[in-house]
């Protein structure tokens, strides 16, 4: 683990494993351009790792003399910290309702993707089934708003779109698999995000 007194003072630290919500923060460092110290973890997760969160869990990103360690708070600084390549709207209502969306996903579909990607050694098979199907069904459902614009309601790439990006990367271990005929639209949206350079880095 990097001892963060080697590290200059401006330099970003992240320490992650190979989970979604590790992948959600490269992925949006990528996007926004900023260069970060990776420090990749195993299963074993070093006692040094509680002094930085006290839930000791990754991702963990240090800046400076803190550390950030809940994804919706990382975006928010991460955002206000660096204007440039911005994934929020400009006005006050634009960025509510991005911010809205952005929670509709995480409470809709990633709560049911969690359960797959997180607990899947302790689940059930009722259990696991019923959460697939419920996530194959909603984006099933809604497989067509992806055809409206270039990316998840809007012509901007955005934070939903880096949410929803790590997640449809990890339908194939959620054991989810998609009737193509119903989801064009989203396969469509799935293979520009997944193209972005920046998803090509978050993934190396």
């Amino acid at each position: 683990m990097i001892d963060p007194r080697d590290i200059p003072d401006s330099q970003l630290v992240l320490y992650a494993d190979d989970g979604y919500d590790s992948h959600v923060v490269r992925f949006l460092l990528a996007e926004k351009q900023l260069k970060y110290y990776l420090s990749l973890l195993d299963s074993e997760r070093p006692e040094d790792l509680r002094q930085l969160n006290p839930y000791n869990t990754l991702p963990v990103l240090v800046h400076r003399d803190f550390s950030l360690y809940e994804l919706n708070v990382i975006f928010e600084y991460l955002e206000d910290r660096y204007h440039g390549h911005k994934l929020l709207p400009d006005t006050p209502k634009s960025k509510a309702l991005q911010r809205q969306l952005a929670w509709r996903i995480q409470n809709d579909w990633l709560k049911l993707g969690r359960i797959l990607l997180t607990h899947k050694d302790s689940l059930n098979p009722d259990q696991a089934k019923i959460a697939r199907r419920k996530l194959s069904d909603a984006l099933v459902t809604l497989a067509p708003i992806f055809g409206n614009s270039s990316y998840f309601m809007s012509d901007d790439f955005g934070w939903c779109d880096v949410l929803l990006g790590a997640m449809l990367y990890r339908l194939e271990e959620m054991q989810i698999e998609l009737p193509a005929h119903l989801i064009r639209p989203l396969l469509e949206y799935q293979k520009r995000i997944f193209e972005r350079e920046s998803f090509l880095r978050s993934i190396e």
